[in-house]
């Protein structure tokens, strides 16, 4: 995933955003703004392109690296329990908690919304 963007890529997804009008320039306090909100819609777009999947094989060594299906864990975990529940008749499982910077939780709509 591409994680630098010229001026010209931010302030083209500024216009498409709403946030300025085509030519003007973007104020620089909301340039890393655009930026997380592009790269929230390219992970949404991997996300609909990518169906979620069950993992193969998550390792947990010794000092923390964390690995699932052979890749390196992207982000931080805490240094907190992990909890491990291990079925050898149906899938297993493992519990731990990922730091975050900022978390949203977005409350789904009334039902009456819900419904078409």
């Amino acid at each position: 995933m591409q994680l630098s963007f010229t001026d010209q890529e931010v302030e083209a997804a500024a216009v498409r955003l709403g946030l300025i009008e085509p030519g003007a320039k973007l104020p620089a306090e909301q340039r890393s703004r655009v930026i997380a909100a592009v790269l929230a819609e390219r992970q949404a777009q991997r996300a609909v392109a990518e169906p979620a999947r069950l993992a193969q094989n998550i390792t947990i060594q010794p000092g923390g690296d964390i690995t699932v299906d052979g890749v390196p864990l992207p982000w931080l975990v805490a240094r907190d329990r992990i909890e491990v529940s291990v079925d050898a008749d149906a899938v297993s499982t493992v519990r731990l908690t990922l730091l975050a910077a900022s978390v949203q939780i977005l409350k789904p709509p009334p039902e009456s919304e819900n419904r078409a």
